[in-house]
């Protein structure tokens, strides 16, 4: 794999590359950042032409609707692509649809190469009895509800009062930590006020969450775990039958520091718990706990069943023959995210990703779709953490850079020509001006919020708004340019 500006030099085109990328979360604007910047050359000048594409009327993707609220140093990655994108030389064009407002055969005729970061939204699969009860629900589904994602209901059954939550991710402990939280308390975030409005009639008293594994094989970091012994008035339960540590897990403990902390924390949170909750809401963490089956009558949850599993000496678990039941009302699995599957690209049904060699997107006969890359979780699934993503996006931009004397050539490359041809679809197109009015808007709801009225006393950042065509209003302003 070559230097992406020693590439660059070897293309041959007389004009400026123009290049679409399909998704605006980290992996989409990192793919274009990394491209502006390798500075492919022809004639001594710059030419490299970026079209940045969304579904969503606003950017960000993966930040904006896949982050919990109360993550603002998280969030603060925000900063970061909002920088990028402010430079002016990538468009942005939201609630623009792949597959059904431009289609491969509209970006092959308008780019020389289409760059899919599409992501992975939603959850993986659960295939043990009893998961399609009511009161069974995705963890993914339910991050996207409260974090006011355009294309979901408004309202939320928060009907529990003990709930299940599968998964030892960050995700799994972002449900758990919302679920269990006091409504209250996440005024100060971006919360958009149907979920507000929602989680305050909660019910719930007591949410558990299960991890198939020991405390040393967790998938949390320090950040996520401390934050829990933040939520007010919700005490953290541990079970001292819990922890359990093979050799595996010793030399973990040994050799990562990041391990090393997270069973320090959990080992000293056990010993120094109270014997008595004086809470009024529990969140417990359960290690060694393998689902086997979703209970229920009359069709909704009413509880779930586990085996019991030990470590094997490999940091793996394996079943012990044990079988525990919990009473609960709901149970959220968050056991990861799953890709879903393109229009008119070739998809692994196996592993929620499209089918590609460094980023190079494979066809049925496996050869690669010449012009057409991938990036991000749609490329390698969803695994590592956001900052992973900038070197994901190296390796495909670096790939591309070196087919560029193979690329086809775009029919209609001029800039405006694809803004057209939506025009004339009927599409209403928002672009990055318009997002500056939308943020405004979003951050004068914050300022104008009467906490007061509720008996607070707190200040919001910004009110997210939630509904997809009041976004596209907003952005399409007068004051949007659009």
């Amino acid at each position: 794999m070559s230097n992406p500006t020693e590439a660059a030099e070897r293309g041959t085109l007389a004009r400026p590359l123009r290049v679409a990328v399909i998704g605006s979360g980290p992996a989409g604007v990192y793919a274009a950042d990394i491209l502006t910047k390798s500075e492919p050359v022809k004639n001594g000048e710059l030419v490299v032409s970026i079209d940045l594409f969304d579904r969503y009327p606003a950017p960000f993707g993966l930040i904006r609707y896949g982050v919990a609220p109360d993550h603002p140093r998280i969030k603060g990655i925000i900063q970061a692509l909002h920088k990028v994108l402010d430079r002016g030389d990538i468009r942005f064009f939201g609630n623009v649809d792949y597959g059904t407002d431009l289609s491969l055969d509209d970006l092959k005729k308008h780019y020389d190469a289409v760059i899919f970061a599409t992501g992975a939204i939603d959850d993986a699969s659960l295939n043990i009895p009893g998961i399609d009860l009511k009161g069974s629900f995705g963890g993914a589904d339910f991050v996207s509800w409260y974090d006011g994602h355009p294309d979901v209901a408004r309202e939320w059954p928060l009907e529990a009062k003990e709930i299940a939550v599968l998964g030892n991710g960050n995700v799994a402990l972002d449900v758990a930590r919302v679920l269990s939280k006091h409504a209250d308390d996440l005024l100060v975030t971006e919360i958009p006020e149907n979920v507000y409005r929602e989680l305050k009639k909660s019910p719930v008293t007591d949410v558990h969450v299960f991890g198939r594994r020991g405390p040393a094989q967790i998938k949390f970091t320090p950040l996520e775990l401390r934050e829990l012994s933040h939520s007010r008035d919700v005490d953290i339960i541990l079970y001292p039958e819990d922890f359990e540590f093979d050799e595996a897990s010793d030399e973990a403990i040994k050799t990562n520091n990041q391990v090393k902390t997270m069973v320090n924390t959990l080992t000293n949170w056990l010993v120094e718990q109270p014997e008595e909750s004086t809470a009024s809401r529990r969140l417990h963490l359960h290690f060694l706990h393998n689902p086997v089956e979703i209970l229920g009558e009359d069709g909704a949850v009413t509880g779930i069943k586990f085996e019991r599993t030990e470590l094997d000496g490999t940091g793996n678990a394996r079943g012990t023959g044990e079988f525990l039941e919990y009473p609960v009302q709901a149970v959220y699995r968050s056991i990861g995210y799953f890709g879903s599957a393109l229009p008119e690209i070739e998809f692994d049904a196996g592993r929620g990703v499209v089918p590609n060699a460094g980023g190079r997107v494979l066809g049925a006969d496996g050869e690669h779709l010449p012009g057409i890359y991938a990036t991000g979780w749609i490329k390698r699934g969803p695994v590592g953490l956001i900052g992973h993503t900038k070197g994901d996006a190296l390796e495909t931009v670096s790939y591309l850079l070196e087919d560029l004397e193979s690329l086809p050539v775009a029919e209609a490359p001029e800039e405006d020509a694809v803004l057209a041809l939506l025009e004339q679809r009927g599409v209403q197109l928002t672009n990055w001006e318009g997002w500056h009015t939308l943020d405004t808007h979003e951050k004068a709801l914050g300022e104008n919020f009467d906490a007061a009225a509720l008996g607070l006393d707190l200040k919001r950042e910004r009110v997210k708004v939630v509904d997809r065509e009041e976004m596209v209003r907003i952005s399409r302003s007068i004051n949007a340019g659009v």
